[in-house]
């Protein structure tokens, strides 16, 4: 699968019509309306059906979604320990679609994203990403190198690329409830230790799968002891 260049700059409240004008023109069609969580996965498929997949398209559909919580609150399931992951959409292998739910103060470890394409929504509250450049030598710490806060029906974009990151819900009394898109799927990335730059492998299931509770132990990418 060959996937075009994706522009962060075009996120940009100022760029969007341009950005979205340009689209169109490019395809030669009219955008697509997208109105409900539905209409996002039946895009999503039509864009996925083919080898070649057009980024800014994708990037268009999730950012057109607009929160509603009638639509993904059967897929919304929280554990009180840690963040979860909830599969909306297999996409026919080609992609995942899933809602990560975030408890008061739950957080993943730093993490890369195993050369796939990771598009994030806001569905409900805020969370704070925070982006590492990746190690240059052996025992050195992270560099920090950007931190945003994600607020409602906000998207940002991340592939290995532009870096490592961590996601927090920081947060003591709300919750946070997250869209996820990865292209290709992955089950397994890597997880660094911020203070030395230490990496271990780590497997990745999910909480839930379509509204269902996963009876397998479910994993998420937590954080590497700082004594590793």
């Amino acid at each position: 699968m060959s996937l075009m260049c994706f522009n962060n700059n075009d996120t940009q409240e100022s760029n969007e019509l341009f950005c979205e004008i340009k689209l169109s023109k490019y395809l030669g069609k009219s955008l697509p309306e997208i109105r409900s969580l539905e209409d996002v996965i039946r895009e999503l498929n039509k864009i996925f059906n083919s080898d070649s997949v057009n980024v800014e398209l994708v990037h268009y559909v999730i950012k057109s979604y607009k929160s509603n919580p009638v639509e993904w609150k059967k897929f919304a399931k929280f554990d009180r320990l840690r963040y979860t992951r909830n599969l909306v959409d297999d996409g026919n292998g080609k992609y995942n679609l899933m809602l990560l739910c975030w408890g008061e103060g739950q957080a993943s470890g730093i993490h890369d994203h195993a050369n796939s394409h990771c598009f994030m929504k806001m569905l409900q509250g805020s969370l704070e990403e925070i982006r590492y450049s990746w190690p240059q030598k052996e025992d050195s710490e992270l560099e920090e190198i950007g931190r945003s806060r994600l607020n409602l029906n906000d998207l940002c974009y991340i592939n290995d690329s532009l870096g490592l990151h961590r996601v927090a819900n920081v947060s003591s009394y709300d919750t946070a409830i997250s869209l996820h898109l990865y292209c290709p799927p992955y089950d397994r990335c890597t997880i660094f230790n911020e203070k030395n730059g230490k990496k271990a492998a780590a497997q990745v299931t999910f909480y839930s799968m379509f509204g269902k509770r996963n009876k397998k132990e479910p994993v998420q990418i937590s954080a590497i002891p700082e004594n590793s």
